[in-house]
């Protein structure tokens, strides 16, 4: 029962909010009890928590097996993007900024660990792109890594790229081709640009 409320609490959080949804409308929505809810999790910073950390586990592997099919490393970035915006939806409701708002003790958690997990990623990722010679072999990997993941996280602000303005897909699909063109090479633009051509057929 445990993993289905926190599927269901998932679900509804992403779509409506962190603070939008009350315990009633999660009891209500599964046809149980509060009490049913209370005898899983204490109060519901402690759901918001366990449901924001699953969350992140869950993609945190995703990423880890897509990056483990060692595909060329724009690819893999493409691919990423594509696992993230499957699972987390448009994020219309703006739930990160929610976390952010209301639970920012649990917020600073999850930012730390997919700190963690993107910076593992993106280092791995320039690595090897700088040995195949898609990536220019000039780059300082640190440097590119940490700016990768603040340019990722500020695209998330809504005062900044109001969803009025730009739609998720739309922004990450930016994001990812500024960030790339900044780092490759000729061999890895004919890379880049066949990608881009296919996405736009």
């Amino acid at each position: 029962m445990r993993e289905k409320i926190i599927e269901k609490a998932t679900e509804m959080f992403l779509n409506l909010g962190f603070k939008s949804v009350t315990m009633d409308d999660l009891a209500s929505e599964m046809g149980i009890s509060k009490k049913t809810i209370y005898s899983h999790f204490k109060n519901k910073s402690d759901l918001v928590e366990q449901t924001a950390m699953t969350m992140s586990n869950f993609i945190t592997c995703g990423i880890d097996n897509i990056v483990a099919s060692q595909k060329n490393p724009i690819e893999e970035l493409y691919e990423i993007k594509k696992f993230i915006m499957i699972h987390l939806k448009d994020e219309r409701s703006s739930p990160l900024y929610q976390l952010q708002k209301y639970y920012p003790k649990i917020y600073t958690s999850l930012k730390e660990v997919q700190f963690e997990c993107t910076h593992r990623c993106v280092t791995k990722n320039v690595i090897r792109g700088m040995d195949t010679g898609i990536y220019r072999d000039n780059l300082n990997v640190e440097f590119v890594s940490r700016i990768y993941f603040s340019g990722i996280t500020s695209i998330k602000d809504n005062t900044m790229f109001p969803t009025q303005i730009f739609s998720k897909t739309e922004l990450l699909d930016h994001y990812l081709e500024y960030h790339l063109r900044g780092i490759i090479t000729p061999e890895g633009r004919k890379i880049l640009n066949s990608i881009i051509n296919s996405n736009q057929e």
